[in-house]
């Protein structure tokens, strides 16, 4: 039977690590983490300025966009379960030196073929790095250190995209799309420098080969159905690539259930750990919590730029608040936790962002601007950094120490879905909405220009200009009519959220302690630096 305490690491001087070197650890690691999450939207601020510099087509700035993320979402729980066999340490660094290699190759692409390959191996590089960052923290830092830790690591992953995201819209407007590319290198450096420095080694040795077979079939499954999220709106969710695909990732989802019940012992995750209170309700609330998220950046950066006519670099920047938010309130969840419980605590940051939403759902209009849903926002930060953190923590405890590695890629798993699943909901909601809304508000406009506008607001405010007298009507009409399509979709999200606090708040993780070791003969951490 374990104990709720890490496995033993070692330090810089052969004991166990100290206050300094525990805050270096952290440090060394968040950057890592930023550098991968930075990565994953900063190319969207730059998607006119490849297409013209590479001459290609929408579809593959999209694909050189979304092969990163599908890359990284894909090798998540493979590469974490090697990691843990391995070493985390190696694990980490040689991924850290893959990013940064491809990172440079993406820079000086001189081909949109190149740029494709190398963000596909930035994505491979990602998911070295991006499980065993968090399964650092989790087996290194003691018990009553963890929840901090691990606060700041949820308030990296919750708001570092908006963070980086801005710092992207920065360098294009001050220098060249290309400097994209220099502060994840830049970060990547600096990580790799303090990981050879401080970050200790834990591994674990166990008795069972490793299980070739869930990695495969899981790698298949995770492919599949996220390439359905991506590519559904943009090919239709009936075309034949969608369907196929979406056959194909659930019957190898299915096919790794049914092959890790068979391995049971020797699986690489215990699908029935999946009926404890912890794993369930933090990976629901993620996969809830981050589509909530990314769904929002969707629709707010169009409000931005085309309702209020802000740059790009304006748009990011009026999101940070709730990054600030989000980062803030992940740091302050362990100590509420403590206080109330992580049930409490996550139901409490479920509500807040759900009234958030209905804030946006209830002020937002074509005509408030940015103050009418700043409180939203604002609330919405609140709410996902107060639930973010616990449900990390109470998926991380679910497994055994052992088997972190797993546990912090099903963690970064569950978020990549939830991104997705938010991006490809919450833009179909916001779309149809729009649609239904601007049908009522086009009479008197040429067919054509009708024609477009539907298509979208942007398309509409391109489009209006050819209208002659009737110019400021349809844009008028288009920005009102997405207001219209924004608050649907925000009513939704209103309701998930309130079915999931309706389930946290019954069945919710009461704590967040480690499951036993039911195997400690087999399986034992072991350290090395």
């Amino acid at each position: 039977m374990s104990t709720n305490q890490p496995p033993h690491v070692a330090a810089a001087d052969g004991g166990a690590p100290d206050a300094r070197q525990l805050r270096t650890i952290l440090i060394a690691v968040s950057i890592a983490l930023m550098a991968v999450i930075a990565s994953v939207s900063g190319l969207n601020v730059a998607q006119t300025h490849m297409a013209i510099e590479f001459g290609a087509s929408q579809n593959t700035i999209l694909w050189i966009i979304n092969i990163y993320t599908l890359a990284l979402a894909a090798l998540l729980l493979p590469l974490g379960a090697i990691g843990d066999r391995l070493g985390r340490k190696p694990m980490l660094i040689a991924g850290l030196g893959v990013f940064g290699v491809a990172g440079v190759a993406a820079g000086l692409a001189p081909t949109a073929e190149v740029m494709l390959a190398g963000r596909a191996a930035s994505g491979v590089g990602a998911a070295m790095i991006m499980p065993i960052t968090l399964a650092v923290i989790t087996s290194t830092f003691p018990e009553e250190e963890r929840g901090r830790a691990i606060g700041v690591w949820t308030g990296v992953a919750g708001g570092g995209g908006i963070l980086g995201m801005f710092l992207s819209a920065l360098l294009v407007d001050v220098a060249d799309w290309r400097w994209l590319f220099v502060l994840p290198v830049v970060l990547i450096i600096v990580a790799l420098a303090m990981t050879l420095k401080s970050v200790p080694n834990s591994r674990e040795r166990s008795a069972h080969s490793f299980d070739t077979v869930g990695a495969l079939v899981s790698t298949v499954a995770v492919v599949g159905l996220i390439f359905v999220l991506q590519e559904g709106p943009e090919r239709g969710w009936t075309a034949p690539a969608t369907l196929i695909s979406f056959a194909g990732g659930l019957i190898a989802a299915i096919g790794f259930v049914a092959w890790e019940l068979h391995r049971r012992d020797a699986s690489m995750l215990d699908v029935r750990l999946f009926r404890e209170r912890g794993l369930a309700g933090g990976s629901i609330t993620l996969l809830v919590v981050f589509g909530v998220q990314a769904g929002i950046a969707v629709v707010l950066f169009p409000f931005f730029q085309a309702v209020l006519g802000w740059s790009g670099l304006l748009s990011t920047l009026a999101l940070m608040p709730m990054a600030v938010m989000m980062m803030m309130a992940s740091g302050l969840a362990p100590k509420l936790a403590v206080r109330i419980g992580s049930r409490s605590t996550m139901a409490t940051g479920i509500a807040l962002a759900a009234v958030g939403l209905a804030l946006i759902a209830l002020f937002v209009s074509a005509d408030g601007g940015y103050l009418t849903i700043l409180p939203g926002m604002l609330a919405m930060g609140i709410g996902m950094g107060l639930s973010m953190t616990p449900s990390t923590e109470a998926i991380t405890g679910s497994l055994p120490r052992e088997k972190q590695g797993v546990a912090s890629a099903l963690n970064d798993v569950t978020r990549e879905f939830g991104t997705a699943l938010g991006v490809a909901l919450l833009g179909a909601l916001l779309s149809a909405g729009y649609r239904s809304a601007i049908d009522d508000r086009l009479q008197g406009i040429p067919q054509g220009a009708a024609d477009t506008a539907r298509e979208g607001i942007a398309n509409a405010v391109e489009v209006a200009g050819s209208t002659g007298s009737h110019a400021q009507d349809l844009v008028h009409a288009a920005k009102q009519s997405f207001a219209d399509g924004w608050q649907q979709a925000m009513w939704v999200g209103v309701a998930v959220m309130g079915v999931l606090f309706v389930y946290i708040a019954l069945r919710g993780p009461k704590h967040s302690a480690p499951v036993a070791d039911d195997d400690a003969e087999a399986t034992e951490a072991v350290t090395a630096r």
